[in-house]
């Protein structure tokens, strides 16, 4: 006898998994007098547009997960797929602990390459049995790009760390 499982069970796994990573990387976030008294780009955005914008790249990133669980082919696919993903949200949680909890924005820059790609490469990967999951990390990608932008006018303006 098969069991089933519960089409809603990836949606949570993700979300749980998307929530836990966002809580991370806040709680080493830190808006304080250091981070204040940096020198900013004048098209950086303002500070709260920040949360707004990765509530909706995480909420997209879970349903890219649980879109390419559903659709993926085999078990090692998905897992495979959870491998991936599991390495984009350490970096995601390292690149904030870098840049704010370590105050080194020179570092963070470096590690943004690695993040980019690790978006890149879940787009990639998923796109081989899940185009719609690979395209809803399409704004998460593009937001990389942007925060590697902004890390590295950071890094010109307030040089050396």
């Amino acid at each position: 006898m098969e069991m089933r499982v519960s089409p809603w069970k990836p949606f949570v796994i993700a979300a749980v998994a998307a929530v836990a990573v966002a809580a991370l990387g806040a709680t080493v976030t830190d808006l304080g007098p250091w981070y204040q008294e940096l020198n900013q780009p004048n098209w950086k955005p303002p500070d709260w547009l920040f949360g707004p914008a990765w509530t909706l790249i995480f909420a997209l990133a879970t349903l890219s997960a649980a879109t390419a669980w559903r659709d993926a082919p085999s078990q090692d696919d998905r897992e495979w797929m959870i491998g991936l993903f599991a390495l984009n949200g350490s970096l995601n949680i390292l690149w904030s602990l870098l840049f704010f909890r370590l105050q080194r924005p020179d570092w963070a820059l470096a590690e943004v390459v690695l993040l980019w790609l690790s978006v890149l490469w879940l787009i990639v990967v998923l796109g081989r049995y899940s185009r719609p999951a690979s395209l809803l990390l399409i704004p998460y990608l593009a937001w990389v790009a942007f925060a590697g932008l902004l890390n590295l006018a950071v890094v010109r303006l307030n040089a050396p760390f």
